[in-house]
């Protein structure tokens, strides 16, 4: 039978010392389709990445959400948050995510693969929900990156609940937005490769 572990409380997390995030000076906006194609070749360079969204939040019951309205994909060291209003940046973006062979690795990402489908019209490729991995090895509930981050590598991951319901369709996004959005996919590509060596 299976060892099932508890996923650690919001208040063990909070006595950890701070996961180091990724630096302003290594996240690349990207909003035209010359910087996508930049963005595009620098990541085909290695074959995982970590991988998130962020839509407009919708604060109206019912109210459709228009997102996504950025991606972001990252590397070990990089990372890239493509501005989806653009139809060329965004045309780049879909064939990233649609391509096989390149590990797409994220939590919570089953809503962000519907918007995906129904805004970009691809079905992104390789994808690996993080939460199904950390479930197969015996936790009992959904990890999210914040336990991840705590039980690979015991340090708490901040998240900031301002650019966190921040306005995403912004044409120009604060440092802090881009700080938040590439964290996201740069946590996850970090707990995907902890989990190749654990």
């Amino acid at each position: 039978m299976k060892t099932l572990y508890s996923t650690p409380s919001k208040e063990e997390i909070a006595l950890l010392p701070e996961f180091p995030r990724l630096p302003i000076s290594r996240i690349t906006l990207v909003s035209t389709e010359s910087q996508a194609i930049e963005a595009r070749d620098a990541l085909l360079q290695t074959r995982n990445w970590g991988f998130d969204t962020e839509s407009k939040p919708t604060f109206v019951k019912d109210q459709a959400s228009e997102g996504p309205h950025i991606l972001q994909l990252s590397t070990l060291d990089k990372a890239w948050v493509f501005q989806l209003h653009d139809l060329a940046c965004r045309s780049v973006a879909a064939q990233l995510l649609a391509l096989p062979g390149y590990t797409k690795a994220g939590f919570g990402l089953g809503d962000d693969r519907r918007r995906i489908i129904h805004k970009l019209g691809v079905d992104p490729a390789d994808v690996l929900e993080l939460n199904t991995v950390f479930q197969a090895r015996g936790y009992r509930k959904d990890m999210g990156i914040k336990g991840g981050i705590a039980v690979l590598f015991n340090q708490r991951f901040a998240k900031s609940k301002k650019a966190a319901t921040s306005n995403w369709s912004m044409p120009q996004l604060t440092p802090s937005q881009l700080t938040y959005a590439a964290n996201d996919a740069y946590g996850a590509i970090q707990v995907f490769h902890a989990l190749r060596l654990s």
